[in-house]
């Protein structure tokens, strides 16, 4: 297979098109391309990656399947108030409906959008509790099956519920532990949410656990942590979560048992962006003296949906102060490793939106206020590179330069298009316009091409 008029950021001369000849997804050959004029360029890439993104919930809301037995109608669970609160009720009302082809059906749509969007790997979570048993679990074992030739679909046994408090938290411990033995070749990571405990000390105690019991499983570890615009008390005993985080890892030794090979990933964590500049350049400088493998999630999509409801006893219902970590500014100025994911598609929680990472990180641009080139890059390695090794992939390296010898199996190809074409007036021919063409990162990150012009090589 030869790839004509490729353009690609990751050679020496960003702006020169080659032509490269693939043999068994590898580059055989790269020559200056021999291509007209009237040829497209292609822009070749590294492909997507959803480091953060729920599997179970995905389209509870925009399923709009046939209602049926195996297929449960969930119209009656859409947002009226929009909070946290409403969606994690209704979402608990959704698991008592789940069906095995349901779970399938819904999981294969959203792995199927995400390939055809250039996904080729992801963390996906499925939630494991005393209402649903390990059904997600068992559908995102036999999905991953057969999604395998496609993506690498890393599953990440997930505690939404509290696992040391309320009356069905022993229960749900009980069950995620059980599942980590029953199928431990499945699953790769171990995913909390300390914050929905009903007290700080379950809360510690749910973090804990979960490390302890990752390295017991040699898992990845994955927290929901600090989901607040709250200003964190001046009290030492109510700093935010991701302090605890740290002293724990530390204490059972996590750098020197699971070494660099099993990440820990802290998404949302909103409560930093309301920290003064000084102390959250104190927590970066312990986070990288501690030498763990930690890196940071962005989920900008839901935490601006979830965040900034308007205090009743405010005033102005318009002040609705919105929070999401700033990923760029943690990357560049505070030297910490963060990366960008979707989070949810089509639920209570992210009701809107494609789950396109590409969509993602031209919102992000909006969103972070950052708009050179520089930036955009950056960003889409955010849901790219940066994403892979937030989940513990490539070894942790970046994606290296395109030359001879260079996998291109499960690269991202962008096509352009030579011309558009319009309907012509009332008896005459077509007419054309000619296409933009989308030559670099930025032209990608600030305006992303429809599926219909990504592919992924293979």
């Amino acid at each position: 297979m030869i790839l004509e008029n490729v353009v690609s950021d990751a050679r020496d001369r960003a702006a020169a098109r080659w032509d490269i000849e693939v043999r068994d997804g590898y580059a055989h050959s790269i020559r200056p391309s021999g291509a007209s004029s009237e040829t497209p360029p292609q822009l070749l890439l590294p492909p997507l990656c959803h480091p953060h993104i729920h599997l179970d919930k995905a389209y509870l809301l925009t399923c709009n399947n046939k209602s049926s037995p195996q297929h449960p109608d969930y119209s009656d669970l859409c947002p009226t108030s929009g909070s946290f609160d409403e969606a994690l009720a209704n979402t608990s009302r959704a698991k008592e409906r789940y069906t095995p082809d349901d779970l399938y059906l819904r999981g294969s749509q959203l792995l199927a959008t995400s390939y055809t969007q250039g996904v080729t790997s992801m963390r996906a979570f499925v939630e494991l509790d005393h209402v649903t048993g390990t059904l997600p679990l068992t559908a995102a074992i036999r999905l991953k099956k057969d999604f395998s030739h496609l993506l690498e679909l890393q599953i990440c046994a997930f505690a939404q519920d509290p696992v040391f408090s309320t009356t069905h938290g022993d229960e749900n411990r009980n069950i995620i532990e059980g599942a980590l033995v029953e199928f431990a070749d499945s699953i790769e990571a171990l995913g909390t949410t300390p914050y929905v405990e009903t007290s700080r000390d379950a809360s510690l105690s749910n973090i804990e656990w979960a490390i302890t019991t990752a390295l017991k499983h040699n898992l990845h570890l994955d927290f929901h942590l600090d989901y607040t615009l709250d200003s964190p008390s001046p009290s030492p005993s109510q700093k935010p979560l991701i302090y605890s985080v740290l002293e724990f890892l530390g204490r059972h030794r996590w750098a020197q048992i699971a070494k660099k090979t099993k990440t820990i990933v802290i998404g949302h964590c909103t409560q930093l962006s309301v920290l003064e500049d000084a102390e959250r350049k104190t927590l970066a400088e312990a986070v990288i003296a501690s030498k763990l493998p930690i890196h940071f999630v962005g989920l900008p999509t839901s935490d601006l949906f979830m965040m900034g409801r308007p205090n009743p006893d405010s005033t102005s219902s318009h002040n609705r102060p919105r929070g999401t970590i700033h990923v760029p500014s943690m990357i560049t100025e505070l030297g910490l490793s963060a990366c960008l994911g979707v989070n949810n598609v089509g639920n209570a929680f992210t009701p809107y939106g494609t789950g396109d990472p590409l969509q993602l990180v031209s919102w992000a641009v909006g969103i972070y206020q950052v708009g050179t080139s520089r930036e955009a890059k950056l960003l889409y390695e955010c849901v790219s590179t940066r994403a892979r090794q937030a989940i513990g992939l490539d070894g942790g390296k970046p994606w290296g330069p395109i030359d001879e010898g260079h996998k291109l199996h499960g690269m991202l190809l962008l096509k352009n298009e030579r011309v558009m074409e319009l309907p012509g007036a009332i008896g005459s021919p077509c007419m054309t316009v000619a296409a933009r063409q989308r030559l670099s990162i930025q032209d990608v990150v600030w305006d992303p091409p429809e599926n219909s012009l990504r592919s992924v090589l293979r």
